[in-house]
């Protein structure tokens, strides 16, 4: 069933609290599509009354900050070994390649890493955990997280909802096309980490060292 009709099957109070319970699952690490299960409800919003788009962008917002929070969290305490652990159970998302190209955003920009990478899929996934195992300071993370998270959130939020607002003799159809969009956007991000991770992998490679050439 498509996502946007099963959600306006359940009442909107569930639609609140799973928006809040996905976003701040996937911030705090699990790779889940918070993006798909947002710009649907947004959508949803618009087409119905039920749900009030400023509490879902509220949800949706608390739900980034907090599940940022828990992650930071759990990676200031878990370390490296976590993320090894990580990488164990999702290679595809934790993969050395992967963490190493974080790693370099967040050494390179610091907390607009944190900010930006609310913007991005991976990176969405990657934020709380890897700077708390940097150890970045609390008071920078949580000002990058608490503004990133309203901007992505609430602003992704708004921005579909109008939209959705001003095409409603095609809503049907734009329905598929906001979850496409997402999904591209996801893809897309996530192909050109993928491939700065693997350049990032190759550079680290030793280059090997001639043998002696005998007499």
């Amino acid at each position: 069933m498509h996502v946007q009709e099963w959600l306006g099957t359940v009442p909107a109070v569930a639609v609140y609290a799973l928006v809040g319970t996905v976003i701040g699952l996937e911030s705090l690490g699990i790779p889940l599509p918070g993006e798909i299960i947002l710009v649907s409800s947004a959508l949803l919003a618009s087409q119905h009354g039920d749900i009030d788009p400023v509490v879902l962008g509220a949800c949706a917002t608390a739900g980034a900050i907090i599940g940022d929070s828990i992650g930071y969290a759990i990676g200031r305490k878990g370390g490296r070994p976590l993320l090894a652990w990580l990488g164990g159970k999702f290679p595809r998302h934790f993969s050395e390649a992967h963490i190493a190209t974080a790693e370099r955003s967040f050494q390179r920009w610091g907390m607009w890493a944190v900010f930006f990478g609310r913007f991005v899929a991976l990176l969405r996934i990657f934020a709380g955990p890897l700077a708390g195992v940097l150890r970045m300071p609390y008071w920078k993370f949580l000002t990058a997280n608490v503004l990133g998270g309203i901007l992505w959130a609430g602003g992704t939020t708004a921005v579909i909802y109008y939209v959705g607002i001003v095409a409603e003799s095609w809503l049907k159809r734009f329905s598929w096309l906001g979850l496409v969009a997402a999904v591209l956007i996801g893809v897309t991000s996530m192909l050109v980490l993928r491939r700065k991770a693997n350049n990032t992998a190759s550079a680290a490679e030793p280059t090997p060292t001639p043998a002696p050439v005998g007499d």
